[in-house]
Parts: structure tokens; C-alpha cells; sequence
């Protein structure tokens, strides 16, 4: 069966060799539909990834590259998906392993102005949060989703995936709003490092959020080297101190004091630097979060007055509240296209 599906991989590679991509697609997908109809999942799957994989690399010309990606959804849908193989988080499991390599790898080959690639990254996802241990999606495929809109200097969807990423996303999510806090006022450095920072503390992944507040100041200080630093060591703890950037020196200190977990000192933190932390004007309502979910601060709930007034006079008392308004958060714009990651 192996050296049959070579052979129908091979034949169908070299019609794309030769420029008939989509006689290549149609028949790749007739004989993949075939082996599904059987259950042969392996089968289809071998068909389906070398054959997006060939399209993909054949580029835009003719629609190939639109043909590859939609091989490679029709690979999550219809096999992954429906002969519901499961994503383990053991390291000993060489299956789960491989299929998801296969995954992050037909990934790669996509142009990063293919249409489909959108779509794909969120099969894949949706894949691993359905059939996988955690059900906002694997983070090995969150990683790979957020290195490649990285690479492709597209910001805002790095974020999202990067934040759910692995150990080794902190770092390319750091360096992506280091790159990108370069084209903006200097004075804005503590802003940009919160987009990883804020996003890493309310989603309990402290770790993370230290490492990308190093890599970040870091780079702030190899590329400024007139930039006055004072180094604060004590027996627990090293601190990175900017005279001219406090809202930075906020950061570093909020971090330790997470790890003290001291209520008391959330609040002289947040109360000596309520002037600044005003001035920015979108960051009151994540340190409210914060305060609840590490200190045990609860946010103030505004009451809804026709809300409490029906309530009293149905159950007798005040029984509900409505949510917290949430304020106008400024807008970043995404920085130039000639962002350089490396």
C-alpha cells in the first residue's frame, strides 16, 4: 500500500512540475476522497500532505498555492478531523507527535499572502482544542501559528497564538514588540512590553512573562547604551531600574511583587505610580484583574439602578449586578513591513 500511494504522489508531482496544478488537484482530491470512504486515514492523509505540500511550495501562479492550502484544510477536516485522532501531550507518544509535526511542516510551506493559510492555522487549532488535553489548543501549534504571522509582520494575530504558545514563544513574542516598539517614541517602551506581559500574567503563566520582560529590556539596553540603567540586586531578586521610563520599572516590580504575593504592596505599587498608569488610560482594567487573580482583590462591580430597583421589588433585594464598562483601549498601529526578528 506504501509503494501505491508513492507512486500515485509521485505521478501527481509531476503534473505540478509541469505547470497543470489543477488537474493535480482535482484528481488528489478524488483519490483522498476515495481512501477516506474506506477509513484508510493514513492513506488519505499520505495523499493529501504530499500533495498540498507540492502545491504550496509551486507557489501562487495559476492558483497553486490556493489548490495546496485547499488540500491541506481538506487534510484536517476530513481525515483528522473525522477519524478523530486524538493529540497527546505525553512525550512518549511518537503518533501524536508525527501527525502534529506533519501539521506545523505543510504550515511552513505556505506564502504568507495565501488567503487559505487564515483558514488552515484555524482547523488546526480548533483540531487540537477538540481532540487534544487543553481546549484552547495545543501549544506546539499555537507557537508555529505565532512565529509565522511573526515572520510575516502581522503583529496582532502573532499575538494571540504566541501568548498560548510554549517556553519558546515568550521569546519570539518579546522580540516582536521589542522590533516593533522601535518604530514608535521611546518613551512608549513600557507599553509595548505589556502586550506580552499583560496577556502572560492573566492567563497564570508567570514564568513567561518574566522571561519576555528580560529579553525586552535586554534589547532596550544592548541598543541604547546611553540609556541610564541602575542594576538593583538584593539576596531574592536582580532589578533592571530606568530613570526615564518608570511605567518599565512598574512592570519589573509588579512581576515581583507576584511572587511575594502581597496584597499590600499591589497596592503602594499601583498607588505610586497611579499618575502614570492613568496617563496611559488602558491598562486600569487588566490591573484590576490581576489584583483579583493573584491578590484576592476584588474589581468593584457597577450597579445596574433599574436592574437593582426590579430586583428589590421582585426577590426583595439587591440580587444582580452588571458588568464592569469596559474603557476605550488606544489602538497601536502595526508597525512598518521591513520589521527585521532577527
Amino acid at each position: 500500500m506504501t509503494s501505491k500511494i508513492d507512486k500515485t504522489i509521485a505521478r501527481q508531482q509531476e503534473k505540478i512540475a509541469a505547470g497543470a496544478y489543477y488537474e493535480a488537484h482535482q484528481q488528489l482530491r478524488v483519490i483522498a476522497a476515495r481512501y477516506i470512504k474506506a477509513s484508510n486515514w493514513d492513506a488519505a492523509a499520505e495523499i493529501l500532505a504530499g500533495g498540498a505540500t507540492a502545491l504550496l511550495r509551486a507557489g501562487a501562479q495559476q492558483g497553486a498555492s490556493a489548490s495546496g492550502g485547499d488540500l491541506a484544510i481538506m487534510l484536517v477536516v476530513e481525515v483528522y478531523k473525522k477519524a478523530e485522532w486524538q493529540i497527546s501531550g505525553r512525550a512518549d507518544d511518537a503518533e501524536s507527535r508525527s501527525r502534529k509535526k506533519r501539521l506545523i511542516e505543510i504550515l511552513r510551506e505556505f506564502p504568507s499572502e495565501e488567503p487559505t493559510r487564515k483558514r488552515y492555522i484555524q482547523e488546526i487549532i480548533g483540531w487540537s482544542g477538540q481532540y487534544g488535553p487543553l481546549e484552547r489548543g495545543d501549544p506546539d501549534l499555537h507557537h508555529a501559528a505565532g512565529s509565522v504571522y511573526a515572520e510575516d509582520n502581522e503583529p496582532y494575530e502573532a499575538e494571540k497564538h504566541l501568548i498560548l504558545g510554549t517556553s519558546e514563544s515568550a521569546e519570539t513574542l518579546a522580540k516582536l514588540e521589542y522590533e516593533w516598539y522601535t518604530h514608535d517614541e521611546p518613551h512608549t517602551a513600557a507599553l509595548y512590553a505589556s502586550r506580552a506581559i499583560f496577556p502572560y500574567l492573566t492567563t497564570g503563566n508567570l514564568r513567561s512573562a518574566n522571561k519576555a520582560l528580560l529579553i525586552f529590556t535586554t534589547r532596550l539596553s544592548t541598543s541604547n547604551p546611553s540609556l541610564g540603567v541602575q542594576e538593583v540586586s538584593s539576596a531574592s531578586s536582580d532589578v533592571r531600574v530606568y530613570p526615564a521610563l518608570p511605567l518599565l520599572n512598574f512592570l519589573s516590580m509588579l512581576l515581583l511583587t507576584i511572587q511575594r504575593g502581597s496584597a499590600d504592596l499591589f497596592r503602594q505599587l499601583t498607588a505610586h505610580y497611579a499618575a502614570q498608569i492613568r496617563d496611559v488610560g488602558i491598562w486600569d482594567e487588566t490591573l484590576a484583574q490581576i489584583g483579583e487573580q493573584y491578590f484576592g482583590i476584588k474589581i468593584p462591580r457597577q450597579g445596574n439602578p433599574l436592574f437593582d430597583m426590579m430586583s428589590g421589588m421582585l426577590f426583595g433585594g439587591g440580587q444582580g449586578n452588571a458588568g464592569p464598562s469596559r474603557p476605550a483601549v488606544k489602538k497601536v498601529e502595526a508597525p512598518p513591513s521591513n520589521m527585521d526578528l532577527d
